[in-house]
């Protein structure tokens, strides 16, 4: 949470790819899709892995069930030919591998995989190199070390010849996607890290860019420094940014700042909406979650705010805040560290936001982007809400 409620935990972004376009590279395997919430069915966004249901399964070819927390290494591959199912990352059971024609995993192997074998002999799990997000911080606070291992991988040697006009520091890899474009007065920053620019990508002058860093495809940086950050596809980004993630389809398009934090889906942040990352006494920094508050141990942690967050102009944000899917918050006042999903208002004087409304401007929004705001999709966010109100 708070992404949770209105995508699959496999269509997060964890440094250039998501949860679900690494797993399909790493195993060499195309994601059939998600076995999530049951309020999650319909969602449909572009170039992401449908939602399904375990007995909708065909049993006449191997599978395999992995956990979305699963980053896999690179070239991981699970031996099929072995006597057990179980499949371990990272010292805990996290996938299940079914052959052909044998049964699939129980539903209890799919809420909780670790449980598996719990208290009884279970036979020894195929092991896949790579680890498990434990905490939705790590989505954060572990991505530029992310970045800088999945360009390393993909693009092992290459490193592109600066464009014309721009100014490169450094010697590390420089990764120029077709129809990438970078305008005369752009400071690329290669010392601390590699930089890809995807297929599209723009980066607009008197822009500062400091690896290790991705740009996604047609994403536009129009200005500003931006450090250690994930951005895309499609986003539109200005201003300071710093050890973030941008998901697609998302909007900082004017100054402020943006500072150890994930930003979700289809989210537009008003000119000068700023987000503290950093306590005035440096102490660990704390944040809600379903099932209490967590001391992080982390000293800097921004804000996690889920898809289809709008803020109004001027919008402080405090260290640590979460902030639900779909709200719509403006004014002078700071809002709560936590902001249930779908609310309306200032500072710590929340509503509902009305349905019907949050709709109609989420199909406004998506269409801004050439995407279609589908009956199955609006259907799935009008679930979401109600799970989420109710909560």
């Amino acid at each position: 949470m708070p992404f949770a409620l209105t995508r699959p935990v496999g269509e997060l972004r964890f440094g250039a790819f998501t949860l679900r376009e690494r797993a399909e590279r790493c195993l060499g395997a195309k994601c059939l899709g998600h076995l999530t919430s049951e309020h999650l069915a319909g969602f449909d966004e572009p170039d992401a892995a449908p939602v399904l249901r375990l007995e909708d399964l065909a049993h006449d070819r191997a599978l395999l069930y992995l956990s979305s927390r699963a980053v896999l290494d690179f070239d991981a591959r699970p031996a099929v030919d072995r006597a057990g199912p179980l499949v371990s990352v990272d010292g805990e059971v996290a996938g299940w591998l079914q052959r052909a024609g044998d049964a699939p995993p129980p539903p209890t192997f799919i809420v909780d995989p670790a449980a598996q074998g719990a208290g009884a002999p279970a036979p020894p799990a195929d092991r896949l190199p790579g680890r498990l997000l434990r905490n939705v911080w790590e989505l954060v606070t572990r991505t530029p070390q992310q970045v800088a291992r999945d360009i390393a991988w993909l693009f092992p040697t290459a490193s592109a010849a600066g464009p014309p006009g721009a100014h490169v520091l450094g010697e590390d890899r420089l990764v120029l996607g077709r129809g990438a474009a970078v305008e005369p007065g752009v400071v690329l920053d290669l010392r601390d890290g590699p930089i890809w620019l995807d297929e599209g990508a723009t980066v607009r002058a008197f822009t500062r860019l400091i690896g290790p860093a991705y740009i996604g495809r047609n994403t536009v940086v129009l200005g500003g420094c931006a450090v250690g950050v994930s951005v895309g596809p499609m986003c539109r980004v200005h201003g300071e940014l710093e050890g973030s993630v941008v998901l697609g389809y998302s909007n900082k398009a004017h100054d402020g700042f943006l500072g150890h934090s994930y930003v979700a889906s289809w989210v537009n942040l008003g000119a000068m909406t700023t987000n503290s990352d950093l306590k005035n006494n440096y102490g660990s920094i704390h944040l809600w979650t379903p099932t209490g508050e967590r001391d992080t141990g982390e000293l800097k942690l921004g804000a996690l705010l889920g898809d289809h967050v709008k803020t109004g102009i001027g919008t402080l944000i405090n260290t640590g805040t979460v902030v639900g899917a779909g709200s719509n918050l403006f004014g002078a006042l700071l809002p709560p560290k936590y902001v249930p999903p779908f609310s309306w208002g200032s500072g710590e004087d929340l509503s509902a936001y009305d349905l019907d409304k949050f709709l109609e401007t989420a199909a406004i929004v998506m269409a801004r982007r050439d995407v279609e705001l589908s009956a199955s999709h609006a259907g799935m966010l009008r679930r979401a809400y109600a799970v989420g109100r109710s909560e």
